[in-house]
């Protein structure tokens, strides 16, 4: 007779335990750590279509974007800290708030962007980029296309590969003065990427979080849900996403 009444508690207590569990698991989604899932090629050869990262909340503070919905909890970004040039970031465009971008940071305030012949200059400096290959391939609306694959370092010493796929309406732009608290972004894959060159600068309020891990990475084209085809599609060697400064930098 007791444990029949002591049923309706336990159920209480279950009840209790997983509706606990779903708050800290949404507390951490949406204010320490998000997943996203990358849509485009416009950051190859860094990132795939279909890669799963994980993209820290709070590396850069938090602002109205950082919230489900971009709900206007606050208005001004809080405990801000700056972005580092190099870093992938996830953000939203002024023009439409609803999309989220993840692109790389090349530009910081007060630089003056511009990219002539297909060589990215930051500040009338030409960013060092060196050929390091023409064999890989690029899928592309249907076709396989041969691309050129270049080392970029940026000033700070930051290197990362680039996609070049020819001389394209991309490669060159007028000069671009970066507003105050606001940042330069451009896709890896530099032919076919949607970024700064397009949207124009984006306001440190726009910004969503910093990229940090790929967790789920596949070249087979195996979804998250094809498990049975992980042990031959999964790149196990692309954990981390950034590249840390070398010892000669400051």
């Amino acid at each position: 007779m007791s444990s029949d009444n002591n049923n309706p508690s336990k159920l209480l207590q279950t009840f209790k335990s997983i509706i606990f569990a779903l708050i800290i698991a949404l507390f951490i989604r949406y204010i320490f750590i998000q997943p996203f899932k990358i849509p485009s090629e416009s950051m190859y050869p860094t990132l795939l279509v279909g890669d799963r990262i994980f993209v820290s909340k709070f590396s850069y503070g938090y602002s109205k974007h950082s919230f489900p919905f971009s709900l206007p909890l606050i208005n001004e970004r809080v405990l801000f800290s700056e972005p580092e040039r190099g870093d992938i970031i996830v953000f939203k465009t002024p023009e439409n708030l609803r999309i989220d971008y993840i692109k790389r940071l090349v530009g910081l305030p007060g630089d003056k962007i511009q990219m002539i012949d297909g060589i990215l200059h930051i500040n009338d400096i030409p960013v060092k980029r060196k050929k390091i290959r023409s064999e890989a391939k690029l899928i592309n609306n249907g076709q396989i296309l041969n691309v050129l694959v270049y080392e970029e370092t940026l000033p700070n010493n930051i290197s990362y590969e680039t996609f070049d796929m020819g001389n394209t309406r991309a490669d060159n732009t007028s000069e671009i003065f970066i507003p105050e608290d606001s940042y330069f972004f451009m896709g890896d894959n530099r032919d076919n990427s949607k970024d700064s060159r397009f949207v124009g600068s984006v306001p440190k309020n726009n910004l969503v979080g910093k990229a940090q891990i790929i967790f789920f990475a596949t070249e087979g084209g195996s979804t998250i849900l094809e498990f049975w085809r992980w042990p031959f599609d999964i790149q196990i060697d692309s954990c981390l996403l950034y590249t840390s400064p070398s010892p000669r930098d400051s």
